[in-house]
């Protein structure tokens, strides 16, 4: 599917972790599995690039994504009062049911005639959640809709350890299903959209495209106390960069730009990105990334670098947004800075 989108973004901010679990702090955890399997230590950071990655002591999805929003409107000439549309994007939710976009919009104190919804589509929740409030905003249904994400890898990376720990089966082979938990972090991220302003940075490209075929390749479940997930890194790599190279194609068809100026992608780690680069031969030196850092924040992960990147930007420079998800679903953005 390819979309002429015509909205502006009215501002994008974040919430920070409450504090960061290095990459060394979960092997010292891990070592009694280590020194059994006779892993090497430093393996973690070695294949991802992550450094380290945030978590959340007690806080649910909800908050997190409630910080992000009162982050944004501290900073913003649109108040609360103004929204007509929230959108609760991440992978992590409060609960089943009713939806965590409820809770958010309670928090926030929205207005009643306020729409809210969640809407999951793994680590493309808050792309695909622009893409459909820029369609209600330009048919004219709203005016103004805030998209949120609270994702926390706490609850998964605590029962991952748990399991590895704790389960006499582990061995080489099977471990490595588990590493990508390790991978996954934490954030808080909120941005408004709304109709097309000159002075507001332009979205006016939108490309979507799937391999559903492969949705078997990363697959998590539970609660937000106890996720667990269990992800072939290899396989996911090559589908997703597969897919990525079929929706960028289509992507350059479809924008008006004549030069991108940056990259933003979703975060996974150092051997994707830099596959993902070669693959579609894209210039490294324009990329921004946070993964290092926060690790894979999930949904947050591609907005949370695009709010991080935010002052290396120039008026009427080109940015592409190049969302992947688990599904797989890719769906690709391009902005117009102001």
């Amino acid at each position: 599917m390819i979309n002429k989108i015509d909205t502006s973004l009215y501002g994008i901010s974040h919430a920070e972790p409450d504090e960061f679990l290095s990459s060394d702090e979960i092997e010292n955890i891990l070592s009694p599995v280590y020194d059994r399997l006779k892993l090497p230590y430093g393996r973690i950071e070695m294949q991802t690039g992550i450094k380290s990655r945030g978590i959340f002591s007690d806080k649910l999805p909800s908050d997190i994504s409630t910080q992000a929003a009162k982050n944004l409107f501290k900073n913003s000439d649109i108040k609360a009062s103004d929204i007509d549309l929230l959108i609760h994007a991440s992978v992590c939710r409060d609960f089943l049911e009713p939806s965590t976009a409820s809770v958010v919009h309670h928090q926030l104190g929205l207005r009643t005639d306020c729409l809210s919804f969640d809407l999951s589509n793994a680590c493309l929740g808050v792309v695909s959640a622009i893409f459909t409030a820029a369609k209600m905003i330009e048919a004219k249904s709203i005016k103004y809709a805030l998209i949120v994400s609270g994702e926390n890898a706490k609850p998964l990376i605590d029962q991952t350890l748990k399991t590895l720990l704790e389960s006499t089966d582990i061995n080489r082979k099977n471990i490595k299903k588990y590493f990508a938990n390790f991978t996954i972090g934490s954030a808080g991220v909120a941005l408004i959209i709304g109709p097309k302003d000159p002075q507001k940075p332009h979205i006016h490209t939108g490309v979507s495209l799937s391999d559903t075929k492969a949705h078997t390749l990363c697959q998590g479940d539970g609660s937000s106390n106890a996720l667990v997930m269990e992800t072939d890194s290899e396989a996911l790599k090559i589908a997703g960069v597969e897919l990525a190279k079929n929706t960028w194609k289509a992507f350059l068809k479809a924008t008006v730009s004549q030069q991108i100026n940056h990259y933003i992608c979703h975060q996974v780690g150092i051997h994707h990105r830099n596959y993902l680069y070669e693959q579609l031969n894209l210039d490294l030196s324009k990329d921004h990334t946070s993964f290092d850092k926060y690790g894979n924040t999930g949904s947050a992960a591609l907005p949370l670098t695009l709010a991080l990147a935010e002052d290396k930007f120039k008026p009427d420079d080109e940015i592409a947004l190049l969302g992947i998800g688990s599904g797989l679903h890719s769906q690709m953005l391009g902005v117009t800075w102001k």
